[in-house]
């Protein structure tokens, strides 16, 4: 019999590669090649070959209620969780370091406690006074929360079997290790088997998990992505360290929305929820100037009003810079591209500098008129007037693409106060919008009928 040939995986990205190299050739990521082991190469390979059981099947109709949601407390929290904590749910959540995860998580796991629910924290980076510590800083420190500081898993999960909590944070799974694994703890293979052994409790014994994952340069959770597929729910506590906002970001939920946001505001007595983010990324907004453009976005099915700057001016150097906060790098060339191509207006020779005010990150296409409009507003030297939202995607031809939720953004533009939006010509609406919805079909008409150009 022919012997299986052994198989080396990307953990990065799952590319097969059939020799081990130091370099993924499908991702380009550095020392995240690992060898498997061949199915039924091992001394299991002969049970493999044994008929097993059959499984129970069903149909699609289910008249099960939905799981039932344990709430924080915390609105912005339960918010981005769904509704609450779902039992037995596995929670990963990723943020650069100091950013404040340890400190929403204590906050999150006394809220938890405070609704009945018994809590179990486990901080394998910090020791117990530092723990105690931070909750004493927070008023926590008569939480009914059991603490507890070790990083060998299986202790841990023999913790975790006598006490029987309803909610257990890891903080975090890159410093847990599996004396069963040969590596040090960190490593791919020490992550993977962590993660795999933490979630398999959590739903064989109906315990919810909060796995904290550290962060690389690139801002991915460090480790290997089959890690974020195991979990329930995959989280992103973002912000600018310049800034006292936090971003609190759902890229996965099984359980609900994915791309949903909770605002905090970081102060010195811990994070304190934003209940209307919008006017509190508004609220330094003066007189209207050149270059300013209060945009309406959507965050998940939260609409949220930020202000977008820029700056344009003549430049020295032989390459013109280029710079971008909040926003895609590479959408701002291709806006570039469009006004000079489609509306003949060159930013050649001119640098250019983009900003998304309170730190916040636009990444939806929506965006794209709304950044036309402060760069062309900051190189006209020509305001917009103070009480006017904007909003609309841009096809490379020049034209103005309907954008979804419109009715959702103009609600929330409002209820702020504003009188008056442009948005895209065949822009979905209720009739009586509440303010004057100007339609633009096209990049070449609101140029023109703002800034005399094009």
């Amino acid at each position: 019999m022919n012997k299986s040939a052994t198989s080396f995986t990307c953990s990065a990205c799952g590319a097969k590669h059939r020799k081990w190299a130091g370099r993924c050739d499908a991702c380009g990521a550095w020392n995240t090649i690992t060898e498997d082991a061949p199915l039924g190469a091992g001394p299991g390979a002969r049970a493999l070959k044994a008929r097993g059981r059959e499984i129970a099947l069903g149909t699609l109709e289910d008249d099960e209620a939905p799981p039932p949601r344990r709430t924080s407390g915390l609105a912005e929290l339960d918010r981005v969780l769904g509704g609450g904590l779902v039992p037995a749910s596995a929670i990963l959540v990723g943020g650069d370091p100091g950013i404040g995860k340890s400190t929403l998580l204590l906050q999150a796991v006394a809220g938890f406690a405070g609704q009945g629910l018994r809590c179990l924290y486990v901080s394998g980076e910090e020791a117990g006074a530092q723990v105690r510590l931070r909750a004493r800083r927070l008023g926590l420190a008569e939480a009914p929360v059991s603490l507890g500081t070790e990083t060998a898993l299986r202790d841990i999960l023999t913790t975790l079997d006598r006490e029987r909590p309803d909610l257990a944070v890891i903080d975090s799974i890159q410093t847990m290790w599996l004396d069963t694994v040969e590596s040090a703890p960190g490593s791919v293979a020490q992550v993977r088997a962590a993660a795999h052994e933490l979630v398999s409790f959590a739903k064989r014994r109906g315990v919810s998990v909060v796995l904290v994952g550290h962060v690389t340069k690139e801002g991915q959770i460090a480790g290997p992505r089959v890690v974020e597929h195991m979990v329930d729910t995959v989280l992103y506590f973002e912000g600018e360290r310049g800034h006292p906002f936090r971003i609190l970001r759902s890229v996965k939920n099984r359980f609900g929305p994915a791309d949903e946001i909770g605002v905090f505001e970081m102060t010195g007595r811990g994070l304190s929820e934003v209940a209307n983010p919008s006017a509190l990324f508004l609220s330094e907004r003066g007189t209207p100037s050149p270059g300013s453009v209060v945009f309406a976005g959507i965050e998940g099915t939260r609409p949220l009003l930020t202000e977008i700057q820029a700056l344009v001016a003549q430049s020295t150097l032989g390459t013109p810079r280029r710079a971008v906060v909040g926003l895609d790098g590479a959408r701002l060339s291709t806006i570039l591209a469009v006004l000079e191509a489609r509306c003949g207006i060159p930013f050649a020779g001119m640098d250019v500098f983009l900003n998304v005010a309170g730190g916040m990150k636009v990444s939806e296409p929506a965006a794209d008129l709304a950044v036309a409009a402060a760069l062309l507003s900051a190189r006209e030297d020509v305001a917009l007037p103070a009480d006017t939202v904007v909003f609309g995607e841009i096809s490379l031809s020049g034209a103005l693409r309907p954008v979804v939720q419109t009715e959702n953004r103009l609600k929330e533009a409002q209820k702020l106060g504003f009188c008056r939006a442009i948005a895209p010509a065949r822009s979905k609406f209720g009739g009586d919008a509440g303010l004057d919805v100007v339609q633009m079909p096209d990049l070449t008409a609101f140029t023109g009928a703002y800034f005399g150009a094009g």
